[in-house]
């Protein structure tokens, strides 16, 4: 069986239950969310095998976030659990609009403080895909250890999968946050990034223009998710949008997450990541992707959101 590894933010999502930015909100729910981590339990869903390598605090949050993950069948084993830092809570506006207002309580938090000699490289083993964003790239210890992790993963002939993740509240200087972000490209295989970010991550409005120039670095496929509209895809020698699914939203937190969770499995189910790099496999592989987005729609929360494999394929079934 494929196995992917997820590196990254394992943390506690207090979601509004109206559909209001945060200062009008006021009343919130408990959920377990982090990007990384959502990818990881949304692959488990669709049958890949997955690990999560990251830190929570020693403390009921904690206790609860690693029970979460193993109850997703995520293999928890480098899963390490602070005494010194408490776990990461992050407050996030319902919006049925898809924006993103997020604010996040990490003083400095678990998950920032997860360093180099953390991590266990035998996670590694037997594993074809590495999964990372840029939220753990916002402060060191992290940071330097994100990038050894790849590192390490590239060496042994890992997909690297990267998402951009781009959270405004995490960092004090946008030049500092746009270097490092970049710092990832050059590593990575597969980047995807949301509409909302693109411009940031890219400084190009023209989609095939951000995507040639991150190509140029290294990346071998670059996809641009776009809500309800669907996603772009850029492979070099080929490009296209695949249309999305209307449904009627309840919260868009988890979709971009179930979306990557989505493009992963399918990759995985292929020869090799270039097999699929072609028109045809890849229109196919995106409305997969785009189901899996579309359904984490109807839920609030990240991973409570994520669909399982029989779901999607009943979905793309209703859809025709």
């Amino acid at each position: 069986m494929a196995r992917a590894v997820c590196f990254g933010e394992l943390l506690v999502d207090m979601v509004s239950d109206a559909d209001a930015g945060l200062s009008g909100s006021q009343r919130f729910y408990k959920a377990p969310g982090g990007a990384p981590a959502n990818v990881a339990v949304g692959l488990a869903r669709l049958g890949v095998s997955s690990s999560f390598v990251g830190q929570v605090g020693d403390d009921p949050f904690g206790h609860w976030l690693l029970d979460t993950l193993a109850t997703e069948n995520v293999e928890t084993k480098y899963l390490r659990q602070s005494e010194d830092a408490r776990t990461t809570i992050a407050f996030v506006a319902t919006r049925t609009d898809g924006k993103k207002d997020i604010c996040f309580y990490r003083n400095p938090g678990a998950d920032a403080q997860y360093s180099e000699s953390d991590f266990d490289v035998r996670v590694l083993s037997s594993a074809q895909v590495f999964h990372c964003g840029s939220v753990s790239l916002s402060l060191e210890p992290c940071r330097s250890a994100q990038l050894a992790a790849v590192q390490e993963a590239r060496e042994r002939g890992l997909l690297i999968s990267y998402d951009p993740n781009w959270r405004p509240s995490l960092w004090s200087d946008l030049g500092e946050a746009h270097r490092h972000v970049w710092s990832m490209m050059a590593l990575s295989d597969i980047v995807k990034v949301s509409d909302e970010e693109w411009e940031f991550v890219t400084g190009e409005k023209e989609f095939g223009a951000g995507a040639a120039k991150i190509r140029a670095l290294g990346p071998q496929l670059v996809i641009i998710t776009r809500g309800e509209n669907g996603a772009y895809f850029n492979c070099g020698d080929a490009e296209g949008e695949v249309a999305g699914f209307h449904t009627k939203a309840i919260d868009t937190l988890g979709a971009g997450d179930a979306f990557v969770a989505g493009t992963l499995c399918r990759i995985l189910e292929a020869p090799s990541l270039q097999s699929t790099l072609n028109a045809t496999l890849l229109n196919e592989i995106m409305r997969f992707a785009n189901a899996c987005g579309a359904l984490a729609t109807l839920q609030s929360g990240g991973i409570p959101s994520l669909p399982t494999r029989a779901e999607v394929e009943m979905f793309l079934q209703e859809q025709g």
